[in-house]
């Protein structure tokens, strides 16, 4: 980890340890320059999520739809309310729920649905069945343009994802925008660092595998620069999806990617 910090200060700088944590920074990236994560991968990488029946992500797809089919305990399927589909409905999230007035992202939408429409319990994050529902639908939404609205409600849960997206943290120091926005394309490690976007999610990736979602990688972003976690669901990390969302709008969909 000695080791992680030396490279960490070359690529970025020592004197940004000196600057305080809740300094927010900001670039921005602007439309020409938004490039998906998918670039950054190898070219085998690229293949395994190019090929519908090798992506491993796949094996998520497809327990989703068996589980949006079936009713199993609750009084309907989600089929039975969307049984034309949910095409482009992922790439229009987070979004703010009317009736609450709450930001929700696809897996908070998932669940608000099993709990006033069909009386069953919200699903754990990153359980298999939660994971596999979202997989299905944002694959639906695969080569959909990222389109999130950011009006009315949603403008403070925007700037509360802007404000923790370009907040330094943790014992490094350091925050998601020095990586992803100042310093995309340059290496780290055995690594090129991507522009952070989350159009892939829920993804497949090699480090893990198996499926996870946007906050697992939020948390384990946070984890790497040493700080602490938020849980999962967290409102802020919600607020984190749709500034992400909006950062990368126009760029297409890709769940389930593959990343490494």
């Amino acid at each position: 980890m000695t080791r992680l910090l030396v490279l960490l200060v070359v690529l970025f700088g020592a004197s940004s340890c000196d600057q305080p944590t809740d300094a927010p920074t900001e670039q921005s990236l602007t439309p020409d320059t938004l490039i998906s994560g998918y670039a950054f991968l190898t070219a085998e990488t690229q293949a395994l999520q190019d090929d519908d029946f090798a992506n491993p992500g796949f094996l998520w797809v497809d327990q989703g739809k068996t589980l949006f089919n079936d009713a199993g305990d609750a009084s309907s399927s989600c089929a039975a309310c969307h049984g034309n589909g949910l095409v482009g409905v992922a790439a229009t999230y987070p979004k703010i729920d009317e009736r609450s007035g709450r930001l929700l992202n696809l897996e908070g939408r998932i669940n608000m649905c099993r709990t006033r429409h069909q009386e069953l319990a919200p699903l754990d994050y990153e359980s298999d069945a939660l994971l596999s529902l979202s997989a299905f639908v944002a694959n639906q939404s695969r080569g959909h343009p990222t389109n999130v609205s950011v009006a009315g409600a949603a403008q403070s849960h925007l700037e509360n994802g802007r404000r923790y997206f370009s907040t330094k943290r943790g014992q490094f120091n350091f925050s998601c925008n020095q990586c992803h926005t100042e310093n995309w394309g340059k290496r780290l490690r055995g690594d090129t660092i991507s522009q952070g976007h989350g159009n892939g999610f829920p993804a497949y990736r090699l480090e893990w595998q198996k499926l996870g979602s946007l906050q697992r990688r939020l948390r384990d972003c946070d984890i790497g620069v040493r700080a602490e976690p938020l849980p999962f669901g967290d409102q802020t990390y919600v607020d984190v999806e749709l500034f992400l969302a909006s950062r990368a709008a126009g760029l297409a969909g890709e769940s389930p990617a593959v990343r490494r």
